[in-house]
């Protein structure tokens, strides 16, 4: 195990540190999602997203509890995992134009913050490796840019259908079928598939440095999910690379890998945390690699 947690019914809950800047955050996404394009609204994304990242931290190493240490959970997986997709658009919506994403990244970032006030996960677990810390940052960084990709890929395919129906149906207005897209396609399968090896070479890194901090391996559900994602996410790569994958061939190996990864840890979590109501004494990132 890479961390373990003592039993401590104070190193459950909330503190006002984390409380406090959620609810800042959830009001300002609640603005950024409002319709229109007003300046309060353009303004609210980056404010909850600055928000957003405070109740992370404070809630990450229990600031104001009373027993401190790592915190993690389910729900601020997902939660961390959005914060991380908007921290993606914010440097990319310098470099390219998105209009129409705000209200969905706000629906995002609240939703997956709200839910993190539901379930807060574990406290008082502590690395017993110095370089576990690292190891979770890598992790977490690999689930929001496979989590971005997955986004991208989604407008991907959106954008694809539009344009084969219009093509079956050359009378039918564009705007009926689905709104034009932001990019050209080319451009943004290029960037879907910039955000995959992104994705894919910070998973790599975080799986070996899972392994060898780690000082007994086990085959457990997070290593096996976690593999099994970084299999699917090689395979498509290579036969991009290969082959030439494109298309919704692609965008589904894409979809499969996210999947695998996501029920590597968060999956495993919910149902340990919420279906099986079990206080899980295990490590923050699996035993033997995987976030």
């Amino acid at each position: 195990m890479i961390l373990s947690t003592p039993s401590h019914p104070l190193a459950h809950g909330l503190s006002v540190w984390s409380l406090a800047p959620s609810l800042l955050a959830l009001v300002a996404y609640a603005l950024a999602a409002l319709p229109g394009v007003g300046a309060l609204a353009r303004r609210a994304l980056p404010l909850a997203w600055g928000f957003h990242g405070v109740a992370g931290l404070a809630h990450l190493f229990g600031i104001g509890l009373v027993m401190q240490g790592a915190r993690f959970g389910f729900a601020p997986a997902l939660s961390a995992t959005a914060w991380m997709v908007l921290a993606v658009h914010a440097v990319e919506s310098r470099c390219v134009p998105l209009p129409g994403v705000r209200r969905l990244l706000a629906a995002l970032g609240g939703g997956t913050l709200a839910l993190a006030l539901l379930f807060p996960g574990e406290g008082g677990l502590y690395p017993a490796s110095p370089w576990a810390p690292l190891h979770w940052m890598l992790g977490l960084a690999s689930y929001g840019l496979v989590a971005a990709a997955v986004l991208h890929a989604a407008w991907l395919d959106r954008a694809e259908r539009a344009m084969r129906l219009r093509m079956k149906k050359p009378g039918l207005r564009a705007e009926v079928v689905a709104p034009p897209p932001a990019l050209p396609l080319l451009t943004l399968e290029k960037l879907t598939y910039r955000f995959v090896w992104a994705g894919f070479v910070v998973l790599s890194l975080a799986l070996a440095l899972g392994v060898w901090v780690t000082p007994v391996w086990h085959w457990d559900h997070k290593t096996v999910f976690s593999l099994l994602g970084w299999l699917v996410l090689a395979g498509l790569l290579a036969g991009r690379q290969a082959f030439g994958w494109r298309g919704r061939l692609a965008t589904r190996g894409l979809y499969v890998g996210a999947a695998l990864l996501l029920l590597a840890y968060v999956g495993s979590r919910f149902v340990l945390e919420v279906l099986l109501h079990r206080t899980v004494v295990s490590a923050l990132v699996g035993s033997g690699g995987g976030p």
